[in-house]
C-alpha cells in the first residue's frame, strides 16, 4: 500500500458513518475506526522506518535487535530473551539473528548456561549501523513530528492503556520500567 494516497476523502472514515449506517447508532462504530485509524498508523510508521533502517542494511525488526543488544549489560542476549523482549515468536528472533549475523552485525556464541542455545552479541559495525539508525529516527521524529510533544505523551498514555488491559505487562511492574 503506497504511503502518500492523496485521496479526496477519509477511507475510514467513510467507513465509520457505512458501519453506523449498516449497524446503529448503538453499533461500535467510534472503537472500529479508531482501531483501524491505529493499524493503519502502523503501517505507516512501520514502511517509513523500513525505509530510513534500510539505508543501513537493516529493517525495522533488526533495527530492534539491535537497539536491544545494544541496551543489555554485556551487548549480548539468548534467543529467547530476545523473542520475550521485541514480542515474537522465538523462531522470529533467531531468525533476525541469522540475518544479522550473516551481515556481520552480531556474533552467534555458545550459551554457557544452555548448551543447547546460542547468544548473540551485537558487534563494532552492529553497533555503528544501530547509531546510524538511531540518527536517522531522531531526524523523522519516529513519524511523529505533526504531534506535539504533549500530544506524543497523551497518545502513549492512551496506547499503553490498551496494552494493559491486554496483558502486555502488569502495571504494578510498569512503573519500574518508566
Amino acid at each position: 500500500m503506497p504511503k502518500d494516497l492523496r485521496l479526496p476523502f477519509d477511507p475510514i472514515a467513510r467507513a465509520g458513518e457505512l458501519w453506523r449506517a449498516r449497524w446503529g447508532a448503538s453499533s461500535q462504530h467510534t472503537a472500529m475506526v479508531t482501531a483501524t485509524s491505529i493499524m493503519r498508523v502502523q503501517q505507516l510508521l512501520l514502511g517509513e522506518f523500513d525505509a530510513i533502517a534500510g539505508r543501513h542494511g537493516l529493517t525495522f525488526a533488526r533495527y530492534e535487535a539491535l537497539v536491544l543488544l545494544a541496551f543489555s549489560r554485556e551487548g549480548r542476549l539468548s534467543m529467547g530473551r530476545i523473542g520475550e523482549r521485541l514480542m515474537v515468536h522465538p523462531t522470529s528472533a533467531t531468525n533476525i539473528v541469522q540475518r544479522l549475523a550473516a551481515q556481520g552485525f552480531v556474533d552467534r556464541i555458545a550459551n554457557p548456561a544452555d548448551r543447547r542455545g546460542a547468544l548473540a552479541v551485537i558487534t563494532d559495525t552492529g553497533r555503528a549501523a544501530m547509531e546510524a539508525t538511531t540518527a536517522d529516527l531522531e531526524a523523522a521524529e519516529f513519524g511523529l513530528g505533526m504531534l506535539s510533544s504533549e500530544e506524543q505523551g497523551r497518545l502513549f498514555s492512551l496506547l499503553r492503556g490498551v496494552r494493559v488491559a491486554n496483558g502486555d505487562f502488569v502495571e504494578a511492574r510498569a512503573a519500574h520500567d518508566r
